[in-house]
């Protein structure tokens, strides 16, 4: 029995007959490594790490568990591509597009989170293919098709979606509701609760902002709220936020499925469809400048978009796409951009929706970053060949065009930005959210407990990261009890899953992986890990996009749980395996071809 984790091991009271090793060469008991985060880099991760090995040394096979730090574990997974499996959580997935970029077979070579597990599968990216292309009915038609692909596959096994929550000072600071608190447009158009608000003051749980703040580290990354305050996209888009005080959706339908984006540093776009795809047409903002002084101009949007797929440039000889926003900018037909006057010609190989999608990336200045396409060698750290400086530098100061600019910052304590006075959104003639306060400090504090103590004793104004699901509760109470101090609740933007390396045995097959699949009582996850405070998932997307076949209904419809309450069937869990044509030793441990 493992009382000790509530994983129990239900043997029925009888042993079990073990399969002969007899004519088995070339098979070994099967060892693997769940690679996650200490409890201090995430609390949710390696107590889900710690029931997954449970469950796996429940059914003969022998686990252990790596813990990285966050920038040491986000390198070994997206970059270097250095584990068996990983337990942890895939940002800013909130509608199926990402789905993309996640899985098809084109990135299972490349770094971040483009396809980190390796997955190939022809047909599989036809189907993805086609929801990228579609739009309306037929997009949701094919969404379905392809999650039903993907329940097959389980390429990775989505676990739940937690729900966000922030404690905020509504006496300092009013329209927290208004956007979603976890994007850079939450920190936009708050008005003053008690008079007017020069600094707002943010204390953090998570110290790489203050080490480094370059848009395209995925190691320093988790969904780049800092850096998209100092850096403007073409276009935003409020999908994932909350509602305003009137119960009005700003900008766009609040969350629902058929969101889109919106005109930022682009004044506008048309869309023209053709053959290959179509073409984006996108006008500038007149007059927009860098924080340096210099023009934000169409060849700054041109040069992103090469950048973004290509680091080096063309110089190196082998292309080195950026770790992060590779996969929106995937559609973007890179050799063919036009940039002429202030509009911008993207040719598209893909339809609208992905077209809008390749708008949100963050515009680079040219005459910073064009000297970043060289190839670097950083000391202590295992770069892969024809890594650039753009993609490991700090990027400290940050030049970028948006709404705030940096101003300081002292690791581990905190880091400053200050209102950027020459920003389009606070000119008379635009009407669209822009910085209200002066300056903008974030405070650097491991832990939500603290954190909780210095908004509520009036230090600071909001928690910028999700509280950890076990202090919810007694800061629900202490909201209520205490004035001028609000909870949010805001949607989920993220999710816990189990990713599988392909590159490794018995990874790639799929009779294992969904077998995998079936060892997690995910709603009983979501009350152990989560203290109820998230949404067990089958298919890695929101609720709007769920087709009624894979929606949650007390359980997995997909795979079903192998036992109940949490308590693993040993019998039922290794019939599944042989069933599958894999063996047993006569010590009970699952043995595999390496």
């Amino acid at each position: 029995m493992l009382a000790t984790t509530g994983l129990a091991v239900a043997t029925s009271g009888c042993l079990r007959h073990v399969r002969s090793a007899v004519n088995r060469d070339g098979l070994e008991p099967l060892s693997v490594t769940i690679t996650t985060l200490p409890s201090d880099g995430d609390r949710e991760s390696i107590r889900l790490t710690r029931r997954v090995r449970d469950a796996l040394e429940a059914v003969g096979i022998d686990a252990s568990i790596e813990l990285l730090a966050s920038d040491e574990f986000l390198r070994a997974v997206l970059v270097n591509h250095d584990f068996d499996l990983y337990v942890g959580w895939y940002p800013e997935a909130t509608e199926p597009a990402f789905l993309y970029e996640a899985l098809h077979s084109t990135y299972a070579d490349e770094p971040g989170w483009q396809n980190p597990f390796g997955f190939t599968d022809l047909a599989f990216d036809d189907l993805l293919e086609m929801q990228r292309r579609t739009d309306g009915d037929e997009r949701r038609d094919a969404v379905a098709e392809t999650l039903e692909a993907f329940v097959t596959h389980q390429p990775f096994v989505p676990i739940c979606a937690p729900e966000e929550y922030r404690l905020v000072r509504s006496d300092r600071a009013n329209d927290w509701r208004r956007f979603h608190p976890g994007t850079p447009l939450g920190y936009l158009d708050l008005g003053a609760g008690g008079g007017e608000i020069e600094r707002l003051r943010a204390v953090h749980t998570d110290p790489r902002p203050s080490w480094n703040l370059n848009p395209l580290s995925v190691e320093y990354r988790n969904r780049g709220l800092f850096t998209g305050l100092l850096y403007d996209p073409l276009a935003v888009t409020p999908a994932a936020g909350t509602v305003d005080d009137e119960g009005d959706p700003p900008l766009a339908d609040g969350g629902k499925a058929d969101a889109r984006y919106h005109p930022w540093l682009a004044e506008s776009w048309e869309w023209a469809e053709n053959e290959d795809g179509g073409t984006l047409t996108v006008e500038l903002r007149d007059d927009c400048r860098f924080h340096d002084g210099e023009p934000v101009t169409p060849a700054d949007v041109e040069f992103t978009y090469r950048f973004l797929v290509d680091t080096t440039l063309g110089g190196d000889g082998v292309s080195t796409p950026s770790p992060r926003h590779r996969g929106h900018v995937a559609p973007v037909v890179v050799d063919e951009i036009d940039a002429d006057g202030a509009r911008i010609e993207l040719p598209i190989a893909g339809g609208e929706p992905a077209a809008e999608r390749a708008l949100a990336v963050p515009i680079l200045p040219e005459h910073v970053w064009r000297e970043r396409s060289a190839s670097t060698d950083v000391t202590g750290v295992q770069v892969a060949d024809g890594t650039t400086d753009a993609v490991v530098l700090d990027n400290v100061p940050a030049i970028g065009s948006g709404p705030f600019e940096f101003v300081d910052r002292n690791e581990r304590e905190y880091v400053t930005f200050q209102r950027y006075d020459d920003h389009f959104t606070l000119r008379n003639d635009v009407d669209l959210p822009g910085p209200t306060v002066e300056e903008f400090r974030v405070r650097i504090d491991p832990r939500s407990t603290s954190a909780i103590e210095i908004v509520s004793n009036g230090d600071a104004d909001v928690t910028t990261d999700p509280l950890e699901s076990y202090v919810v509760d007694e800061t629900v109470a202490l909201a209520a009890e205490t004035e001028g101090v609000e909870l949010l609740e805001s949607p989920a933007r993220t999710f816990y899953h189990v990713g599988f390396n392909f590159r490794k045995a018995p990874f790639g097959n799929p009779h294992f992986r969904r077998i995998v699949a079936r060892l997690l009582d995910e709603a009983w996850l979501v009350d152990d890990v989560f203290d109820g405070h998230a949404r067990p998932l089958t298919v890695p997307v929101t609720e709007e996009w769920t087709p009624d076949a894979l929606a949650w209904d007390g359980d997995d419809p997909a795979a079903p749980f192998l036992g109940s309450d949490g308590e693993i069937d040993d019998v039922a869990a290794r019939d599944a395996f042989e069933s599958a044509g894999f063996s047993y030793d006569a010590d009970g441990r699952l043995r595999v071809r390496r």
